[in-house]
């Protein structure tokens, strides 16, 4: 049986009967004004984090969700698109997509705003979207990427960068792992489906965006996830795995290479109101600006003692440099 096939038959079970602990949540969005979130819905949230983000979700976007869980966050991304088939939801899961349909009716009841045909459902997976190319506003995944095996990992990113229109957002959460693992934990199926032993560097994560094309991408939280241990996994040392929420976008790649915002800024405090490196970064006196690595590096190596630049803080807002 293929890792693949190993991660159907895990969902497959959790769409027939909610597995609470099957990955834990570290920053949902459980209520907006006017929304209430059926029970159901929230112990079927299969995710590491939220994908969800109010200024991605403006003028009615048009929003591809891959991977349905119990469709929290599809309703979510519905109270910002409430037009029909305004958020499509792919699933390779018969039994995924059918505990979906069920729990927009219960959705239906409890919300007066929501109509089940906001969120049109297909069966499809990450690696053959059946989505028209350039069609799609905002494009998600929660915790699925990272059970990709490299060859399928980069096809899944191919896709989504396919359907997206010109300046469109990939918006992700996912578990990262900064130390080694072993063979062992990686090729483990059941782990890999848990979201546990798929899990890359921020680094390679990165790479994987920027090699398919993605000219800006923000790292917006990172946050402390699991811990795979020698009692219970197949590793000598303590594994810590994080979560981050990234946002891909689908932006011309800059001749200088991509900007990739991890949290950084700049702090011109010099005898000046400001400086300007004449590359269109003008930092006025005292005030931190938002800068991408690249801009980081360049205004570090200018060599001037009037210039402040911070360490990551993988926490990025927007209103940078870029």
């Amino acid at each position: 049986m293929s890792y693949l096939e190993t991660t159907k038959n895990v969902y497959r079970d959790a769409a027939l009967t909610s597995d609470i602990g099957l990955c834990c949540t570290t920053n949902p969005v459980w209520e907006l004004p006017g929304l209430k979130i059926p029970k159901i819905m929230q112990e079927m949230n299969y995710g590491c984090g939220s994908t969800v983000h109010s200024k991605d979700l403006v003028n009615n976007p048009k929003i591809l969700y891959v991977g349905v869980g119990g469709g929290m966050e599809l309703l979510q991304f519905a109270y910002f698109s409430r037009q029909e088939s305004g958020v499509i939801g792919i699933d390779v899961v018969d039994e995924m997509l059918e505990a979906s349909r069920k729990n927009f009716k219960e959705a239906e009841a409890q919300n007066n705003w929501f109509k089940s045909n906001f969120v049109a459902l297909k069966k499809g997976d990450a690696l053959h979207l059946p989505v028209e190319d350039n069609s799609i506003d905002v494009a998600a995944q929660n915790c699925l990427f990272n059970i990709f095996k490299e060859t399928e990992l980069k096809k899944a990113i191919a896709e989504m960068y396919r359907v997206l229109k010109p300046h469109g957002r990939l918006v992700m959460s996912d578990p990262i792992c900064e130390q080694p693992m072993n063979d062992t934990l990686r090729n483990d199926e059941k782990l890999r489906a848990l979201c546990l032993s798929g899990s890359l560097p921020i680094a390679d994560y990165v790479k994987m965006l920027t090699d398919a094309g993605f000219g800006t991408i923000e790292i917006r939280a990172r946050k402390p996830y699991r811990i795979l241990d020698p009692k219970h996994y197949h590793t000598e040392e303590l594994i810590f795995i994080e979560s981050i929420e990234v946002a891909a976008i689908k932006d011309p790649m800059p001749k200088d290479g991509p900007c990739i915002f991890t949290g950084k800024s700049a702090i011109y405090f010099g005898e000046d109101d400001y400086f300007d490196d004449k590359k269109g970064h003008v930092l006025l006196q005292n005030q931190p600006l938002a800068v991408c690595d690249k801009t980081a590096h360049a205004l570090k190596n200018l060599g001037r003692d009037d210039i402040y630049i911070s360490t990551s803080t993988w926490h990025y807002d927007g209103g940078g440099c870029c």
